[in-house]
């Protein structure tokens, strides 16, 4: 006995499909768009806090040129100078550690690791990424901080260099990551064009892969100074927390982030103190934004070439 579809069978499986293919691309879009939306959620809400500062006690030439950050004294001040050379020594210094470990992890692995050594590297490197940044500060301050000054002889080991050393082992992962996907990313007939011209392995990496790469590796670096430059935690127990305009790596210094996590719980909601955190908060989402915006125009301009 054979069996037919009933009448309408083939209709209603082609509407539920449609259906289907509809919520999807509704989740999609939603989940794509929800970003834009968080994002501009967050910059409305710390603008609308850091509003009544820009409008009552600010004055760029305190807030930016001095390093007298006394929010709570009789006659306040918010200059915010020793605090972006806080967080600028802080990265910099990062960098200087994080861009060579980096780019030497990521040719390795993109260009000389095979099979099971390759796999083993990139989960090691994912790993590493996946340390809270707490439990870093808390390596800073338990392990880095005793070795610097046993090392150097200095009185107190937590600043620039404590935290430029941590901060520079946490930005390594997603700076690795990156670089070895821009290298990967440079056709193998380049490669094949080097060696059959009797160029060694050495030669083409830096003379053909590298030069090639060249965005993609900026856009990364431009990633781990955006990472660098908004860590919080370990910052905060890495550096010091003190107001200082530092002039050498052992200085105590105080970051412009540690200074919103370490301030903002104390303050009176609405107050100046209060609003003038935010305003540092603005600071650091401009800088934020621009960076990562900066190196997703670098990469885009790479893919069009």
């Amino acid at each position: 006995m054979s069996t037919r579809p009933e009448t309408g069978s083939g209709a209603d499986r082609r509407d539920l499909a449609w259906w289907t293919d509809l919520g999807v691309r509704v989740l999609v879009f939603a989940g794509g768009i929800s970003a834009i939306v968080f994002i501009f959620g967050i910059f409305v809400f710390i603008s609308r806090e850091g509003l009544g500062f820009l409008q009552g006690p600010f004055r760029p030439g305190e807030f930016f040129g001095s390093p007298a950050w006394r929010p709570t004294s009789e006659r306040p001040t918010y200059g915010i100078l020793a605090l972006i050379a806080g967080t600028a020594s802080v990265t910099g210094l990062a960098m200087l550690v994080a861009v060579p470990f980096s780019l030497g992890a990521a040719i390795f692995i993109a260009e000389f690791a095979r099979g099971k050594v390759r796999e083993t590297l990139k989960v090691l490197v994912e790993l590493l990424a996946a340390v809270p940044s707490v439990v870093w500060g808390f390596i800073g301050l338990t392990v880095m901080n005793p070795l610097i000054i046993q090392v150097f002889h200095v009185p107190v080991g937590l600043g620039v260099l404590n935290s430029g050393l941590i901060l520079g082992l946490m930005a390594t992962p997603i700076m690795t990551t990156l670089a070895e996907d821009a290298l990967k990313a440079v056709p193998d007939a380049y490669r094949e064009a080097s060696e059959a011209m009797g160029a060694t392995r050495l030669q083409t990496i830096f003379r053909v892969i590298l030069p090639a790469a060249r965005n993609g590796l900026l856009a990364s670096v431009l990633l781990g100074v955006g990472r660098g430059f908004g860590e919080t935690m370990a910052v905060l127990m890495a550096s010091g927390h003190s107001i200082n305009l530092p002039t050498s790596v052992f200085d105590s210094v105080r970051a412009l982030t540690a200074t919103i996590a370490a301030e903002l719980g104390e303050t009176a909601e609405g107050s100046d103190h209060y609003r003038a955190l935010f305003t540092i908060g603005i600071l650091l989402f401009t800088v934020t934004f621009a960076i990562n915006l900066a190196a997703d125009l670098i990469v885009r301009g790479r893919r069009r070439r």
